[in-house]
């Protein structure tokens, strides 16, 4: 029974809750603006997450974030399948209910990647600009970390909080790097490492992908809750049909209810917040006379330059205990394969604290019980370690989110189609990738069970590039602020705007941008 009827007075109407919109909108009303908030899917009450641990656990029960359907239909079209749906969250709090958590800079070198090495493209701002915002966006999501990593790029203050203690596997991959000079240093994550924010500390569930039953670990929500404490008002279930304009300005963001009322939005100042993938669909759905090509699409650029990192990844067993399945999260990494004058993908290496079976999934899922469970677990657990990967992925504009008007979804709209392939130099990159990760195995005397090469790659799912940020109206869909060329009053946030993806998770980045574009949109205000 909540009210779904638009707002009188708007100063900015965010369209999607999670990391990107959550930022922008806490940011602005706290400032004193007007802010409605624009979601597509629930809330998701932090009481229930055990029950959708429970339910991620047990076999033949997936009803942890109510993904599929009508509602979330879409075609893959590329020379590789994409399966969408199997990491998008359309809820209050976004891709952030049921991410890892990891959440590291881009390197100085993203930024200029045409310029260093003749490849992808430059970003019209550095690292130097960006660098300010990051410290904020650590603050924002309250970073646990260190400033032990050899390879990344300066910083000005130290992390929020202090890092997560190395585990047990990652000191037998250190003695290993040691031997082969890889360097192994922490991983900043978005948890509590100490108690934060009204938060407990990590309690060490190791189910951080995909519930996190105890809220240590960030997610948007917390976001939500500031803006909705500032006064903005945050409409759940409000899937925005269209943008309303004129030849040069937003009007309306159109948004259908539950019950399949539409309702029309009116606002100073538009910011598209919903991913690469639907902000892309948003952009298209609004064409006109005046944008027969899709709103904000003078560049044709709309959808293109698709951007993943692929997976790489080696595992195996060793004649020692690993401990595996202890922690859900990474606390070791290495990028002493990023920086490196090669011009082939960045690689970021990755000593995966999760290799193997969890004991309690095999036991669930199991046809036996008593001795026998018990035998095929022990035979099973203790020995298996993995180092996994992020490779980069060039920016493509092959590599795209179109229309498909074959399908719709559950209001009548075409869906998405992602045309997704992986080219040469990735294949390069992650074949290298794979030599690094058997070294590593083969100084620890493991033996190999399963290789992810470039034949078998899949995404992380991290959307990136759509709407691409540039100087030149031409060759981009958003300026150097996040704003779009063709319309004066519409905002881009979050990944679809990286000219280049590198290697390293995107949310820090897409928080940094948040805070950035949040200035300069009150700036503009």
């Amino acid at each position: 029974m909540a009210d779904r009827s638009p707002s009188a007075r708007a100063d900015v109407c965010v369209v999607g809750a999670g990391p990107a919109g959550a930022i922008v909108a806490a940011r602005l009303a706290e400032i004193g603006h007007d802010v409605v908030v624009l979601d597509a899917g629930p809330r998701f009450d932090l009481d229930d997450r055990t029950d959708r641990l429970d339910a991620h656990l047990r076999p033949g029960v997936d009803g942890r974030w109510g993904m599929g359907g009508e509602r979330d239909a879409y075609a893959s079209s590329g020379s590789r399948d994409y399966p969408l749906n199997a990491a998008r969250v359309k809820g209050v709090g976004g891709s952030t209910l049921h991410w890892q958590g990891m959440v590291m800079r881009l390197h100085e070198r993203d930024f200029e990647l045409h310029s260093r090495h003749g490849v992808g493209t430059d970003w019209p701002i550095d690292y130097a600009d960006l660098r300010p915002h990051y410290a904020e966006a650590e603050r924002e999501l309250g970073v646990a970390g260190a400033d032990d990593n050899p390879f990344a790029p300066p910083r000005e203050e130290p992390f929020p909080l202090p890092a997560f203690p190395p585990s047990h596997s990652d000191a037998i991959f250190a003695e290993a790097c040691e031997s082969l000079g890889l360097p192994i240093h922490s991983v900043p994550n978005a948890r509590n490492s100490e108690p934060h924010g009204g938060a407990s500390a990590c309690v060490g569930y190791g189910t951080c992908k995909p519930v996190c039953p105890s809220g240590a670990k960030y997610t948007a929500e917390r976001h939500v809750a500031r803006a909705e404490a500032a006064g903005a008002r945050v409409v759940d279930r409000a899937p925005v049909q269209r943008l309303e304009h004129s030849d040069e300005r937003i009007e309306a963001a159109v948004y259908a209810t539950p019950e399949g009322t539409e309702h029309r939005q009116e606002a100073r100042a538009v910011v598209l917040a919903c991913g690469g993938v639907e902000n892309v669909r948003l952009l298209l759905l609004s064409a006109s006379d005046a944008h027969p090509d899709g709103l904000a699409n003078s560049s044709g650029l709309v959808g293109r330059y698709f951007m993943d990192h692929c997976f790489a990844g080696v595992g195996g067993r060793i004649d020692r205990p690993t401990r595996q399945n202890h922690v859900g999260f990474n606390t070791s990494e290495c990028h002493a394969l990023y920086d490196a004058t090669d011009p082939l993908p960045g690689v970021k290496l990755e000593f995966l604290n999760y290799a193997g079976p969890a004991p309690v999934i095999e036991a669930l899922h199991a046809d036996d019980w008593g001795d026998s469970l018990l035998e095929d677990l022990r035979a099973s657990y203790g020995t298996h370690l993995a180092v996994g990967g992020l490779v980069e992925q060039f920016p493509d504009a092959e590599n795209r989110i179109t229309l498909d008007h074959s399908a719709t979804d559950d209001h009548g709209n075409p869906v998405p189609d992602v045309h997704w392939s992986v080219g040469s130099e990735t294949r390069a990159a992650i074949e290298r990738a794979n030599e690094v990760q058997r070294a590593i195995l083969d100084e620890l005397g493991a033996e190999v069970d399963w290789v992810v090469g470039p034949d078998e790659t899949g995404p992380a799912f991290h959307h990136m590039g759509t709407t691409r940020m540039g100087a030149d109206p031409t060759e981009s869909v958003v300026g150097p602020d996040c704003r779009a060329h063709d319309c004066d009053n519409l905002w881009i946030a979050g990944s679809s705007v990286f000219p280049t993806g590198g290697a390293m998770n995107p949310t820090l980045t897409i928080a940094a941008l948040s805070c950035r574009l949040a200035d300069r949109l009150d700036g503009w205000l």
